[in-house]
């Protein structure tokens, strides 16, 4: 018997397009896995005996993982919003930023803002849910920031913040992606 967990608390409902565009080829990525699978499946059950046929356990289990993806991608698809707007006041920091920090020994460390289902895709991508990404959200360039982190306090100065965007015309935001 397993040790019961309370359910995790969600995390936001914001995404950025190009997250939710991965999240959609991520779930038909996923149905064409299964496809595969339940025929490897289906041939290793026509084999006989399945309590010692480890292909066939191999991909019960693979195809059990398969279907718990896609049933969280089809339940958190349809409830996350898409932030893809640029707000007036560049100079600040809100969801989809990108934005640079100096460290008190003059470091410079780049991060974008991005929701809780695409901070893994780049190293440099923060959740939204993040310490540093909660301290920042709403701070000016040239602020200071004091983030509680696990090992101490840390204190970064914002030297950088931009909504550059791919394929949007917005006057003068050319220049870098978002």
């Amino acid at each position: 018997m397993g040790r019961w967990r309370p359910p995790r608390e969600p995390g936001s409902k914001y995404i950025t397009p190009e997250g939710y565009a991965r999240l959609e080829a991520e779930l038909r990525a996923l149905w064409a896995r299964r496809h595969d699978v339940v025929k490897a499946l289906s041939a290793a059950a026509a084999e006989g005996d399945r309590s010692e046929n480890a292909e066939y356990i191999y991909r019960k289990k693979e195809l059990r993982g398969i279907d718990g993806r896609i049933r969280y991608l089809q339940k958190r698809l349809p409830d996350l919003q898409i932030v893809d707007t640029i707000p007036s006041d560049r100079n600040r920091v809100f969801f989809g930023a990108r934005v640079t920090l100096e460290d008190d020994a003059g470091e410079e460390h780049p991060y974008r803002i991005v929701g809780p289902d695409e901070f893994d895709a780049d190293p440099r991508y923060i959740s939204v849910d993040a310490p540093v990404a909660r301290a920042l959200l709403g701070k000016a360039l040239d602020d200071e920031v004091t983030v509680r982190l696990p090992e101490g306090e840390a204190t970064y100065w914002i030297v950088g913040v931009s909504y550059e965007r791919k394929g949007l015309n917005h006057g003068d935001t050319g220049g870098t992606a978002f």
